[in-house]
């Protein structure tokens, strides 16, 4: 008959002062390390729009190896655990995980998959769910994203998994900005399309090459027209100022040549039945 063999006991883990005091001065100096790397890698950024968002770009990876470091410090070469203690640790951390904080570990798992799959970077404009803006910043627990009109929020990053995300410029600094125009159906098309064109073309945030023209697109709404203006702006954070500046432009050409615009209930109302 074969027994199983018995349990290996695990020899329990023997901490004194001094250990504790190593292990928060690891901590505290990974912490310090980080805050002074971020620092100057976002005061390196806002030289150069060009280089903003690779500098930014490092910012969680550097979290994370740092904190990666300073734990694997504290496990091994200070409290010296062995592979068995270790195993016992991961067991225990699993229980705690399934005693009630799945969605901080949702939260550290999705941190990981943003640093390393790079769905989005820091500077980029993003839309996950129902919020829009600018990255300012990826943590292991949360992203903090900057809205148009300046409010900071924060993001868990477990929606990554359950919430769709849209990225307007993957990466890059210059970003598509489309602004919308409705004018009635009497008016002249052409020259309300030209308007709108120079518009564009003519604003100090635009950017134009041959891969980034700037595009009208005329659409039959039923019952008015829309003009699509479709152009890239320099840098991501100037979409609003060019939307801004765009409209200004349009709006007072199209009262000075008489081009009529739709009916704003009308428009409204065709928008309420498209939703």
């Amino acid at each position: 008959m074969v027994t199983a063999p018995e349990p290996t006991e695990v020899e329990p883990v023997s901490v004194d002062p001094w250990t504790v005091v190593a292990a928060v001065g690891v901590f505290v100096a990974a912490y310090l390390v980080v805050r002074t790397t971020t620092y100057a890698l976002t005061r390196l950024s806002e030289r150069s729009v060009k280089r903003r968002i690779t500098f930014k770009m490092f910012v969680p990876v550097t979290k994370f190896v740092v904190y990666s470091a300073a734990v694997y410090l504290v496990l091994i070469p200070l409290l010296q655990l062995s592979s068995e203690q270790i195993l016992a640790f991961s067991a225990v951390f699993g229980a705690v995980l399934a005693l009630g904080v799945q969605d901080l570990f949702a939260n550290v798992v999705g941190g990981l998959v943003i640093t390393f799959e790079r769905p989005y970077t820091v500077g980029d404009k993003v839309e996950i769910g129902e919020h829009y803006g600018e990255v300012t910043g990826i943590g292991v627990r949360s992203t903090k994203l900057v809205t148009p009109d300046d409010s900071v929020v924060t993001v868990p990053n477990y929606l990554l998994f359950t919430k769709s995300l849209s990225n307007a410029n993957a990466g890059s600094p210059e970003m598509m900005v489309v602004v919308e125009f409705h004018v009635s159906v009497g008016a002249d098309t052409d020259r309300a399309t030209a308007v709108v064109r120079d518009a564009l073309k003519t604003s100090r945030y635009v950017y134009l090459s041959e891969d980034r023209p700037i595009a009208v697109r005329v659409q039959d709404a039923g019952g008015y027209t829309t003009l699509r203006g479709k152009a890239y702006v320099n840098d991501v954070r100037n979409e609003k100022p060019f939307e801004s500046e765009v409209t200004e432009r349009v709006l007072g050409a199209f009262a000075d040549e008489g081009i009529n615009r739709a009916d704003p209930a009308v428009v409204t109302a065709r928008s309420r039945r498209q939703e």
